[in-house]
């Protein structure tokens, strides 16, 4: 009688794992059961947008709690299924899959904060939701010029309704700045001058510089061999000897990272320039994305103020504020990187090469350093910081890294397509005029 029982348990616990893996699987199909991107169905990627347009408006609307609630699930599949299922099919398009994966699980992110917040979406000094009429960048914190004239109005007032106004406001607030969740976010101070014409002028050049480094840099990673193929390679050239290998490696990390700085600097840039050139944003509204992480003196310091923060809610949402619930400040830093390494890794499975633990483990390695950080203070009373810091730093993002980015590369973003050739002042004039210099020496 017990073994017939155990048996209906294990075929009812088999059934139910086989229904729930076909289920996972209607949403995020295998890849090559994916659906290519054509430009006859390319709109499809923008469907997400409008779901979630209603899940903001909502936040920011009283009573609507439960509402939220019951629309977050259908929301969640609707984003997961639209990205997670289609493709670019072009081998050197590969990288802007993974794109399509961050964005997944950012609005995923975005959506189940939506909705699990029974108060909604406040900003500071709000009671109920939506009572502020001006933009909560006005009421942000510690940046130059916190609530100036030019922020307290709403950009291109006059051309689209308050309602959806509020709405796209709080979708784009990745930082939350001026939102109560940006509580205790580190904003840098603005390096740029404030006057709107010199500010843009700034921003352009800014520009200018980061889409030149980038492409430098790019173009620089891609005369690696291995790295140049869409399909992918190792950093490690295990032709060389171990020295040469890893001055080699290191070399390919720094450029990566660097590149990683300018390719966000570039964008943010650009949407600067749109934002405070034509919709008339406040240029305080815009404050830099970066605060000189080369300088960094902490893992802390490094993580929480010099690196970008667009990602912090994100990370706190699917892994912090679970993990303060479980072990308290331990269980926040543990949940944040647990959540940082899973979002970096299951969005790359949209490249169609599987998963890796390896990158899970950097960012774990992360959060073991910063609480390994707090410790030596209870103990000596001091903060880790100085030349001392600096060096622990860098041997833990760069050394403790160089596995993550040999993972990445491996599955191809040193080969993706950032810069097209045609567009690539290194490729087209850089490497053609050093070419014939050097040919001119040699012959000479």
């Amino acid at each position: 009688m017990i073994m017939n029982e155990e048996s209906i348990f294990s075929s009812t616990l088999y059934r139910l794992s086989l229904q729930a893996h076909l289920f996972f699987r209607t949403i995020v199909p295998e890849p090559q059961h994916r659906r290519p991107i054509t430009l006859s169905n390319a709109y499809i990627l923008t469907l997400p947008f409008y779901p979630m347009l209603l899940m903001g408006y909502l936040a920011r609307r009283p009573n609507t709690y439960l509402l939220r609630l019951c629309l977050a699930p259908l929301i969640i599949w609707i984003i997961i299924k639209t990205y997670y299922s289609h493709y670019w099919v072009q081998p050197s398009l590969n990288v802007y899959n993974w794109g399509m994966g961050l964005l997944a699980l950012a609005m995923t992110a975005r959506a189940i904060e939506f909705a699990y917040l029974p108060q909604g979406i406040l900003k500071r000094g709000e009671v109920r939701p939506g009572e502020m009429l001006t933009p909560a960048v006005s009421r942000k914190q510690g940046v130059h010029a916190p609530g100036d004239g030019s922020s307290l109005k709403r950009p291109a007032s006059g051309l689209f309704p308050l309602w959806f106004q509020d709405s796209m406001e709080v979708l784009c607030a990745m930082r939350g700045m001026g939102w109560q969740f940006g509580e205790g976010l580190h904003v840098p101070e603005q390096t740029r001058p404030i006057e709107r014409a010199a500010y843009l002028k700034a921003t352009l050049r800014s520009w200018t510089i980061n889409y030149i480094a980038l492409d430098l840099l790019e173009s620089f990673i891609k005369l690696t061999p291995n790295l140049h193929s869409p399909s992918g390679g190792s950093i490690f050239l295990h032709t060389l000897s171990p020295l040469p290998r890893y001055m080699v490696s290191t070399s390919i990390q720094f450029a990566t990272g660097i590149a990683f700085i300018t390719g966000f600097g570039m964008v943010y840039d650009l949407l600067t320039l749109f934002c405070v050139g034509l919709l008339m944003h406040s240029p305080t509204s815009w404050p830099p994305l970066f605060d000189k992480p080369w300088a960094t003196t902490s893992l802390h310091d490094f993580w929480a103020k010099r690196w970008h923060q667009i990602l912090r809610q994100t990370f706190l949402v699917f892994g912090g504020f679970p993990g303060k619930r479980i072990a308290g400040d331990a269980g926040l830093v543990i949940g944040t990187f647990l959540a940082s390494g899973l979002f970096h890794d299951l969005s790359m499975y949209c490249m169609g090469q599987g998963t890796s633990w390896v990158v899970v483990l950097f960012f774990l390695s992360q959060a073991f350093g910063m609480i390994s950080e707090r410790m030596w203070r209870k103990i000596t009373g001091k903060r880790v910081g100085g030349w001392p810091g600096r060096v622990w730093t860098y041997l833990c993002v760069v050394g403790l890294g160089q596995p993550c980015i040999d993972t990445w590369h491996r599955r191809g973003l040193g080969g993706g397509l950032v810069i097209p050739p045609m567009l690539s002042p290194t490729r087209r004039i850089f490497f053609p005029l050093f070419q014939r210099i050097f040919e001119t020496v040699r012959k000479s």
